[in-house]
């Protein structure tokens, strides 16, 4: 019940008039959503760490952003359909439960989604790099992860990669990208941790790895970092569901970025492997390497 009072708090705020710095009170959240203060006051305590709130001794929760500006991440009419569609698809292949193929028709009718809604389902897919056409007519899954083992191998593997590319001779700081990157991972501080869908979350975040990839100048590197995103990417999704650890993730990345900008390298290098070890256990429960 607590991630969704979470979004309902949020959902209500949207719909309010509550300026930046304003206050959020208790019991008109307990009031408007008929629950009792203990949950509210656990949830607005979430929203805090997320960074949409701010807490003030004796006072209570105060917004850190105005109302209005929540109402971005909101999806377009029709789209919160597709979005279900393309979870439920991911979610079927990965417990195996799709084994026909994959043709506008069939996603159409087992996805409840009109055809042209099909079509564009399948055109995300195969825009991700999830599905690829066959010779002939319909698409098919690319070979993605799909199991905890392989999920720990891709962790294991980013250990050994991520941090070499730090330590590349041609390592350099691309000014522009580590200001928009920093940016990014701040805004997550600041809110859209918990307003952004997962998959946004995610493109934010395996895209500062590549960033950092890229960085190192070896095409070798950065191809191999965005291979294991993209076979990782449904498996992700399936098990993003923490938020509150994407803030403390978020946190971690700012603390890359400065070791890397100040010439620290072998430090951000053992960092970076420190960091990836530490995720790599939550999402596959397995020991630290």
């Amino acid at each position: 019940m607590a991630a969704a009072l979470v979004m309902q708090i949020v959902d209500l705020l949207r719909q309010s008039e509550v300026a930046e710095g304003g206050h959020v009170p208790e019991q008109w959240l307990a009031d408007s959503l008929g629950v009792s203060r203990s949950p509210v006051r656990k949830a607005l305590a979430s929203l805090a760490e997320y960074g949409l709130l701010r807490q003030e001794p004796n006072r209570g929760y105060f917004l850190n952003r105005p109302a209005a500006d929540l109402r971005y991440a909101e999806l377009p009419a029709g789209e919160d359909v597709l979005e279900r569609a393309y979870f439920r698809m991911g979610e079927d292949y990965l417990t195996g439960g799709f084994t026909g193929e994959l043709t506008t028709a069939e996603v159409s009718r087992r996805y409840g989604l009109t055809v042209p809604q099909a079509n564009r389902l399948l055109g995300r897919m195969e825009s991700e790099d999830l599905i690829r056409r066959r010779q002939g007519r319909g698409w098919e899954f690319q070979r993605l992860l799909s199991t905890a083992q392989a999920h720990d191998q891709s962790y294991r593997f980013r250990m050994i990669v991520e941090p070499a590319a730090l330590l590349e001779p041609g390592f350099t700081v691309d000014a522009e990208a580590f200001a928009r990157h920093r940016a990014q991972q701040e805004r997550l501080l600041h809110g859209d941790v918990v307003l952004l869908p997962k998959d946004e979350l995610f493109r934010i975040n395996s895209g500062f790895h590549e960033m950092l990839a890229g960085c190192s100048g070896n095409s070798y590197l950065l191809d191999s970092v965005r291979r294991v995103n993209r076979v990782r990417r449904l498996l992700e999704y399936r098990y993003q569901t923490d938020r509150a650890r994407l803030v403390h993730q978020a946190k971690e990345h700012l603390m890359l970025l400065d070791l890397v900008e100040s010439g620290e390298l072998e430090k951000a290098a053992d960092f970076l492997r420190r960091h990836l070890d530490v995720v790599r256990g939550i999402k596959t429960g397995l020991p630290s390497a």
